[in-house]
């Protein structure tokens, strides 16, 4: 089968490594057709004050120029050009400039942060021990994720990793599976695709996002979906897509619907014997 990739970073944000044409090079080696580089779209310094989560605002243009050379120098591979937008909701600060968001092929949204706090932060993990806060968090989440995935003014194209919540592998009390209805339908409203994101399963959660319950409720209720490694290491770039393949056809997926550069969508058949 055709593999893609359309989640993955590099040197220009804070917290990934390698440049673009080191994940080019692995992901060729790897028989990928469509590779995306997805950067974390600059944020404000009251939500990264370390600079660590996101590209500098100074950088924007060089991330920009190393993948159009990695395209001019690899005709072969289908490099697309895109950012992950961290969805702030009523606390985002930026003046974003839509113009210029024009010129990517793929965005993401994604939402790490529940009122200004980065709850996926290892660093911040504690907070999620106190009593009842697990509970409010998965609520807090759902409605901030639904909210951006729904809004058909936002931008975004793909909502990545849409579990995130799972991740240090702190569950809910209540039934996971009204939420899972709710956010596949705000998907399906939004008009969103969904990511298969392989990198959960190298967190203590242990498993992809989405989970298989939720895959499956986003397949039901006919919302596509793409694959990304969300690879911040070279090494990384085609790491478990073929798992990522299988775990959609499980949930009754037979397609993944892949951006492209001309601002169309095609379509690669999933299929296993």
């Amino acid at each position: 089968m055709e593999l893609i990739n359309t989640h993955c970073h590099s040197k220009y944000c804070g917290h990934g490594q390698g440049e673009i044409s080191q994940y080019v090079k692995r992901a060729i080696e790897a028989g990928i057709t469509t590779l995306a580089f997805t950067e974390h779209y600059p944020l404000t310094a009251s939500f990264d004050p370390d600079h660590y989560l996101s590209v500098l605002p100074e950088n924007k243009q060089a991330y920009i120029d190393a993948v159009q050379m990695a395209r001019e120098e690899n005709p072969d591979i289908e490099i697309l050009l895109g950012w992950e937008m961290d969805h702030l909701g009523n606390d985002e600060d930026r003046t974003i400039n839509i113009d210029e968001l024009k010129g990517c092929d793929i965005l993401l949204g994604s939402v790490h942060f529940v009122d200004r706090w980065p709850f996926d932060d290892p660093a911040q993990r504690d907070v999620w021990k106190k009593e009842g806060m697990v509970d409010k968090i998965w609520r807090r989440y759902t409605d901030i994720w639904c909210d951006a995935a729904a809004d058909r003014s936002l931008p975004y194209d793909v909502m990545s990793h849409p579990d995130l919540a799972k991740k240090f592998a702190y569950y809910p009390s209540f039934d996971l599976a009204p939420i899972y209805a709710q956010m596949a339908e705000a998907a399906r409203a939004g008009e969103r695709l969904i990511e298969l994101n392989t990198s959960g399963a190298y967190y203590a959660c242990e498993e992809p996002f989405p989970a298989p319950d939720l895959l499956k409720e986003f397949c039901r209720a006919g919302v596509g979906a793409t694959l990304g490694t969300d690879a911040h290491d070279p090494a990384n770039v085609a790491r478990d897509i073929e798992i990522g393949y299988r775990l959609l056809y499980d949930a009754g997926y037979r397609e993944l619907t892949v951006p492209t550069r001309s601002g169309d969508r095609r379509k690669i058949a999933i299929e296993f014997d």
